[in-house]
Protein backbone atom coordinates (compact mmCIF):
# COMPACT_ATOMS: atom_id res chain seq x y z
CA UNK A 1 0.00 0.00 0.00
CA UNK A 2 1.15 3.15 -0.85
CA UNK A 3 2.45 5.83 2.33
CA UNK A 4 -0.64 7.96 2.86
CA UNK A 5 -3.25 5.01 3.30
CA UNK A 6 -0.90 3.35 5.53
CA UNK A 7 -2.19 5.46 8.91
CA UNK A 8 -5.92 4.14 8.05
CA UNK A 9 -4.73 0.54 8.08
CA UNK A 10 -2.26 0.20 10.83
CA UNK A 11 -4.67 -2.67 12.15
CA UNK A 12 -4.17 -4.62 8.41
CA UNK A 13 -0.17 -4.54 8.89
CA UNK A 14 -0.14 -5.91 13.21
CA UNK A 15 -2.55 -8.86 11.75
CA UNK A 16 -0.41 -9.90 8.85
CA UNK A 17 2.81 -9.07 11.39
CA UNK A 18 1.00 -11.48 13.63
CA UNK A 19 0.70 -14.11 10.74
CA UNK A 20 3.97 -14.15 9.76
CA UNK A 21 4.96 -14.56 13.49
CA UNK A 22 3.17 -17.39 13.49
CA UNK A 23 4.66 -19.09 10.21
CA UNK A 24 8.11 -18.86 11.56
CA UNK A 25 9.51 -15.33 10.27
CA UNK A 26 11.93 -13.46 12.37
CA UNK A 27 13.15 -10.45 12.10
CA UNK A 28 9.98 -8.96 11.40
CA UNK A 29 10.19 -5.15 10.57
CA UNK A 30 6.98 -3.12 9.61
CA UNK A 31 6.73 0.34 8.10
CA UNK A 32 3.82 1.07 11.02
CA UNK A 33 3.71 2.31 14.29
CA UNK A 34 5.66 -0.13 17.43
CA UNK A 35 7.67 -1.13 14.59
CA UNK A 36 11.28 -1.38 13.24
CA UNK A 37 10.74 0.91 9.97
CA UNK A 38 12.60 -1.33 6.94
CA UNK A 39 14.89 0.00 5.08
CA UNK A 40 13.52 2.63 2.53
CA UNK A 41 14.72 3.20 -0.86
CA UNK A 42 14.86 6.57 -2.44
CA UNK A 43 14.67 7.70 -6.21
CA UNK A 44 17.88 9.34 -7.21
CA UNK A 45 16.53 13.04 -7.39
CA UNK A 46 14.75 12.34 -4.45
CA UNK A 47 11.59 12.92 -4.85
CA UNK A 48 10.37 9.56 -4.37
CA UNK A 49 10.92 7.44 -1.54
CA UNK A 50 9.79 3.41 -1.95
CA UNK A 51 9.72 1.46 1.67
CA UNK A 52 8.14 -2.10 1.61
CA UNK A 53 4.76 -2.78 4.10
CA UNK A 54 7.21 -5.35 6.17
CA UNK A 55 10.44 -7.63 5.44
CA UNK A 56 11.04 -10.36 7.14
CA UNK A 57 13.58 -13.40 6.88
CA UNK A 58 13.16 -17.02 7.27
CA UNK A 59 16.08 -19.07 6.79
CA UNK A 60 18.53 -17.04 5.98
CA UNK A 61 16.16 -15.66 3.03
CA UNK A 62 14.81 -12.12 3.03
CA UNK A 63 11.37 -11.89 1.77
CA UNK A 64 9.19 -8.55 1.20
CA UNK A 65 5.33 -8.30 1.73
CA UNK A 66 3.11 -5.87 0.27
CA UNK A 67 -0.22 -5.41 1.65
CA UNK A 68 -2.72 -5.38 -1.50
CA UNK A 69 -5.56 -3.17 -0.26
CA UNK A 70 -8.05 -0.72 -2.96
CA UNK A 71 -6.08 2.29 -3.50
CA UNK A 72 -7.27 5.52 -4.76
CA UNK A 73 -3.71 5.97 -6.64
CA UNK A 74 -3.26 2.15 -8.59
CA UNK A 75 -0.09 3.79 -10.45
CA UNK A 76 2.25 4.63 -7.76
CA UNK A 77 0.72 1.08 -6.35
CA UNK A 78 2.05 -0.78 -9.91
CA UNK A 79 5.43 1.27 -9.78
CA UNK A 80 6.23 0.30 -6.06
CA UNK A 81 5.54 -3.32 -6.75
CA UNK A 82 7.40 -2.99 -10.19
CA UNK A 83 10.27 -1.79 -8.26
CA UNK A 84 10.34 -4.33 -5.17
CA UNK A 85 9.79 -7.43 -7.47
CA UNK A 86 13.05 -6.83 -9.32
CA UNK A 87 14.71 -5.64 -6.60
CA UNK A 88 13.55 -9.10 -5.16
CA UNK A 89 15.37 -10.55 -7.82
CA UNK A 90 18.00 -8.90 -8.35
CA UNK A 91 19.06 -9.82 -4.81
CA UNK A 92 17.51 -13.68 -4.38
CA UNK A 93 14.91 -12.42 -2.43
CA UNK A 94 11.48 -13.61 -2.47
CA UNK A 95 8.40 -11.11 -3.08
CA UNK A 96 4.83 -11.67 -1.65
CA UNK A 97 1.37 -9.92 -1.39
CA UNK A 98 -0.79 -10.02 1.50
CA UNK A 99 -4.35 -9.15 0.99
CA UNK A 100 -7.87 -9.65 2.49
CA UNK A 101 -11.52 -10.15 1.58
CA UNK A 102 -12.96 -7.75 -0.56
CA UNK A 103 -9.62 -6.54 -1.65
CA UNK A 104 -8.46 -9.80 -4.25
CA UNK A 105 -10.55 -8.85 -7.61
CA UNK A 106 -8.04 -5.40 -7.41
CA UNK A 107 -5.43 -7.15 -6.12
CA UNK A 108 -5.31 -9.65 -9.08
CA UNK A 109 -5.78 -6.44 -11.71
CA UNK A 110 -2.90 -4.95 -10.44
CA UNK A 111 -0.95 -7.66 -10.53
CA UNK A 112 -2.05 -8.71 -14.13
CA UNK A 113 -1.79 -5.59 -15.79
CA UNK A 114 2.00 -5.78 -14.25
CA UNK A 115 2.10 -9.43 -15.38
CA UNK A 116 3.22 -10.85 -12.22
CA UNK A 117 2.35 -14.02 -11.70
CA UNK A 118 2.08 -13.79 -7.38
CA UNK A 119 0.30 -16.79 -5.47
CA UNK A 120 -1.30 -14.00 -2.93
CA UNK A 121 -1.51 -14.83 0.88
CA UNK A 122 -4.97 -14.57 1.64
CA UNK A 123 -5.77 -13.27 5.63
Amino acid sequence: MIHTEKKDNVAFIKESVNYLENLGFENIKADAEGFEPPKSYIKQNGEVKITPDITATRRTKKYYFEIGLKSDKPRLLKSKWRFLDVLSRMNDHKFRIITTRGHYKFTNDVLNDLNLHKTLIKL
